[in-house]
């Protein structure tokens, strides 16, 4: 099983970046964390991180082949009709996973236009959003197509 992790804006900057909102991990560390758990499940990641909305779509667009994608669109999930259509256009089972809670935060970012295109969405836990997400897709992607 193959699952593809994307990070978007401003994720490489986790550790520096409002610590209080977002922790003091490392984009380096959790994806270090997803890799471990990863391995325990017995299923395959890939990482990709980038600032810039041309390329999340790319690399979601050269996700079809994968089993499930992973997805923290970051900011672009409050504002990305290109972002949710290209989730759409991959046909892979997605999950959307933030580091904060979305709901608790500034009203604009209590919705996400990219959420629609999910099987399910996990916000609040911190890196462990990622786990989470992870641990929700593998089990999906397990219950729909046993190995």
């Amino acid at each position: 099983m193959k699952i593809v992790i994307l990070h978007g804006p401003n994720l490489n900057m986790l550790g520096k970046r409002e610590p209080g909102i977002y922790g003091l991990m490392t984009l380096d560390n959790i994806n270090s964390e997803i890799k471990k758990r990863a391995g325990e499940l017995k299923v395959e990641v890939s990482f990709f991180q980038s600032n810039h909305e041309g390329e999340i779509i790319d690399e979601i667009h050269r996700s079809t082949g994968m089993d499930g994608l992973i997805i923290n669109p970051a900011g672009y999930g409050h504002t990305s009709i290109a972002l949710l259509d290209a989730v759409k256009a991959a046909g892979i089972p997605s999950v959307e996973a933030h580091l904060s809670n979305i709901h608790a935060r500034e009203e604009f970012r209590s919705h996400t236009m990219t959420s629609s295109a999910m099987i399910g969405v996990i916000s609040g836990f911190g890196w462990h959003s990622y786990i989470l997400a992870l641990d929700a897709l593998v089990g999906y992607l397990r219950d729909k197509k046993p190995e």
